[in-house]
């Protein structure tokens, strides 16, 4: 296999919080010796997630083993995943905001047609739902759980306690037609042909077509990681994966 030089668009400040926990890991667990020291697998990882490299590519660039550079992802992504926030966290930072947007992603994986259960016929591809959580300036504040792609998503908010939780919190939330009946403070566009509208109805979903967009902002975020873009592993592992790339989004925050 040929290995050249490559770069990875995340900051030097992502690589040194990541590096901060396997070290920390290390530390706690008493290792002695390992193959690469932390940053070097704290890149390994970044790569991994960013760049959606195969193990075979990492223990090709790294020059490590594809067992070894697969339990070295493993070990990072656990660790990451254990400190992303959960929603009632999330909704404490919200509750500073004016307003959140909900909107729910189909995360493609690799599956044959005969998985109906992860098959979503909105999108017409196997995948996995999941829910996000924007401000108002379309940033990030939260990615819910991966249920299987054929849950809708008015199911898997509900499924999740984000409708709930939103209106305990009595915090408005802008959300497209598929959540049309979620109730709460949930706040959906008027249903119907454009043309049958009245006046009104389409001014008001203007306006809210211009808010719900800047949520889009946040769908892009999670998919600059280029490893949720297709999905290769085992669906177990999807939630995990999703949650180490939301720490590493909200590394300075956190």
């Amino acid at each position: 296999m040929l290995v050249y030089p490559s770069g990875i668009d995340l900051s030097s400040s992502t690589l040194r919080f990541l590096s901060g926990l396997l070290v920390a890991r290390r530390r706690e667990r008493g290792t002695r010796w390992r193959r690469l020291p932390a940053g070097r697998q704290a890149l390994l990882v970044l790569a991994h997630l960013r760049c959606g490299h195969t193990y075979a590519q990492l223990a090709a660039g790294f020059d490590v083993g594809t067992t070894t550079a697969y339990r070295y992802v493993a070990e990072a992504v656990e660790i990451l995943a254990a400190r992303a926030p959960d929603l009632a966290a999330a909704v404490r930072t919200a509750a500073c905001k004016a307003f959140v947007i909900l909107d729910g992603t189909l995360l493609p994986i690799d599956r044959i047609a005969a998985d109906r259960p992860y098959y979503s016929g909105k999108h017409h591809r196997h995948g996995m739902n999941v829910q996000v959580l924007a401000d108002p300036f379309g940033n990030l504040l939260w990615a819910s759980p991966a249920l299987p792609g054929a849950v809708h998503d008015i199911r898997a908010a509900r499924t999740h306690g984000i409708i709930d939780t939103l209106a305990q919190a009595d915090i408005p939330c802008w959300a497209d037609k598929a959540y049309q009946g979620a109730g709460g403070t949930v706040r959906v566009p008027y249903r119907g042909r454009w043309e049958n509208l009245s006046t009104g109805q389409q001014a008001v979903n203007r306006s809210h077509a211009k808010i719900r967009a800047l949520g889009e902002q946040a769908m892009a975020t999670l998919k600059t990681w280029r490893l949720l873009r297709k999905l290769r592993c085992s669906t177990t592992r999807v939630t995990d994966l999703v949650k180490a790339v939301l720490s590493l989004h909200l590394a300075p925050s956190i």
